[in-house]
């Protein structure tokens, strides 16, 4: 009976408690007291983890990839951080809320009330059931001390966190606005660069433009030349040309003639004694002969001949230097000159000149003012005399007249190049022939010189017009041996 008394009372006790209280567990958890009277929860498995615990693994894991995240990766972190903290925090309090205090006073005063009730054991069961609740009011206030430690502790990471997000937020603000200057940036640089390239192209295009105008222009030059140069158009010209000349010759053989005839009446009435005279057309690319007037004279190659230029106004004699043979060939230098030969005889001087100044060639200046738009002209030529003694071989020889030199080749073989200078020396040949006219002295050096025969009078005369004429541009004037000529021509 009395064991059935004690059951009975239990089962309302547990039940009463059951009613006003609301356990974690179905079943009352068994505590052990150890040897210093603490109570104890024996283990049943693995624990999880404290709250601090896992801030700290968190804290740690954020800190450990650091240093491998970038600046949004690293601001989305602080901010899940922050949010587990908060999470955390409101955990924290959820559990705060419940009065532990209220519900084991509760079971305190429920176990008391039952303590009046029992008699014998089961009061001495109930004296140690409420010894236990007070212990574990014990340490659930020591417990409840270190959530709240850990509560501040969260609330230091929290603001930490946030603090590290604004930190992160300010970082990539700035980074953005450093990469919106530099992307500015490398906009103007490059707008800079696509306007300068559009520069170039411009000037590209223009002076494009100005070499296709250029282009055009020689091409239509080059096709006038060879309109001009098609065989029969040069054939009819050459045949006008020719006439022309004819033309030219007979009125000037009949001037000269006539001056001659005028010239020969008024010495005749100076001086009855004139055995000498000259004859040929007195211009340039023609030679003079001194001529006996009567058969009586004495042979003119047994006498001492000079040739000079006499200036038309003022009467300066100039002497030809190694012009001593009967037969002259005008040279450039001899235009707008008289020429006057002077023959000896014995103890008698005998002087004989022509009528009038030389005159130039017919269209030779015009040519020559067409050949000085070249860089460089080339003239075949003859190879006569080389350093004075005669040349053996009669081959096709190339005389190049620059603007800065003068070269003589044969082929790819050159046998003489050099710059206008001091020491070379080009007139036309003095010592008389049949060909006087055709042909050219020219020392390159000392110690080196030819002479040249082209391939007409006309040739000849243009390659010294020239050579002169290029020459004068660099402050050298070209004239022959022992010459005291202008440097005009």
């Amino acid at each position: 009976m009395t064991l059935d008394y004690r059951e009975k009372m239990r089962n309302e006790a547990v039940r009463f408690v059951t009613y006003n209280v609301n356990f974690a567990s179905r079943k009352f958890s068994n505590y052990k007291i150890r040897a210093d009277s603490i109570i104890v929860e024996p283990n049943k498995g693995p624990e999880a983890p404290s709250l601090k615990e896992i801030v700290a693994k968190e804290t740690t894991e954020l800190l450990e990839r650091q240093q491998r995240l970038s600046v949004r990766d690293l601001a989305k972190k602080f901010e899940k951080g922050l949010n587990t903290a908060t999470k955390l925090s409101n955990e924290a309090k959820w559990r705060e809320v419940t009065d532990r205090h209220v519900l084991l006073k509760k079971l305190k005063v429920v176990l008391e009330s039952l303590k009046g009730r029992m008699v014998g054991q089961n009061k001495d069961e109930f004296e140690e059931a409420i010894s236990m609740v007070e212990t574990l009011a014990v340490q659930l206030a020591q417990r409840e001390g270190e959530l709240l430690q850990e509560k501040s502790e969260v609330k230091k990471l929290a603001i930490f966190l946030k603090k590290a997000s604004e930190d992160a937020k300010k970082v990539v603000e700035e980074e953005r606005a450093c990469a919106r200057v530099k992307i500015e940036s490398a906009r103007a640089a490059a707008q800079r660069v696509v306007q300068a390239f559009h520069e170039h192209e411009m000037k590209t295009r223009s002076t494009e433009k100005q070499d296709f105008e250029q282009l055009m222009r020689e091409v239509q030059e080059a096709r006038r030349i060879k309109m001009l140069h098609q065989p029969s158009r040069v054939m009819h010209m050459e045949h006008e040309l020719q006439a022309l000349r004819i033309q030219y010759a007979e009125k000037s053989m009949s001037s000269v003639q006539l001056r001659k005839e005028l010239a020969r009446n008024k010495r005749l009435e100076e001086n009855m004694n004139q055995l000498y005279e000259l004859e040929g057309l007195e211009s340039l690319g023609s030679s003079l002969h001194i001529i006996p007037r009567e058969d009586t004279a004495p042979d003119i190659s047994t006498c001492a001949i000079q040739w000079y230029r006499i200036q038309s106004e003022g009467n300066k004699k100039e002497l030809i230097p190694g012009a001593t043979k009967s037969v002259y060939s005008p040279e450039p230098f001899d235009v707008g000159r008289l020429l006057q030969a002077e023959i000896v005889l014995g103890a008698e001087s005998i002087t004989i000149a022509t009528t009038g100044p030389i005159d130039p060639a017919a269209g030779l200046g015009s040519y020559v003012e067409a050949l000085l738009r070249k860089h460089e002209t080339e003239f075949n030529v003859v190879l006569i005399r080389m350093n004075g003694e005669n040349h053996a071989s009669n081959s096709i020889h190339v005389f190049h007249v620059g603007r800065l030199s003068i070269k003589l080749s044969k082929g790819k073989t050159i046998l003489a190049r050099e710059f206008y200078s001091s020491s070379m020396q080009l007139c036309g040949v003095r010592g008389g022939g049949n060909a006087a006219a055709q042909t050219l002295f020219w020392q390159v050096k000392k110690g080196l010189s030819f002479t040249l025969a082209f391939q007409s009078e006309r040739e000849r005369n243009a390659a010294m017009m020239l050579a002169r004429r290029f020459a004068f541009d660099c402050n050298i004037t070209l004239a022959g041996p022992d010459d005291q000529a202008s440097s005009g021509t």
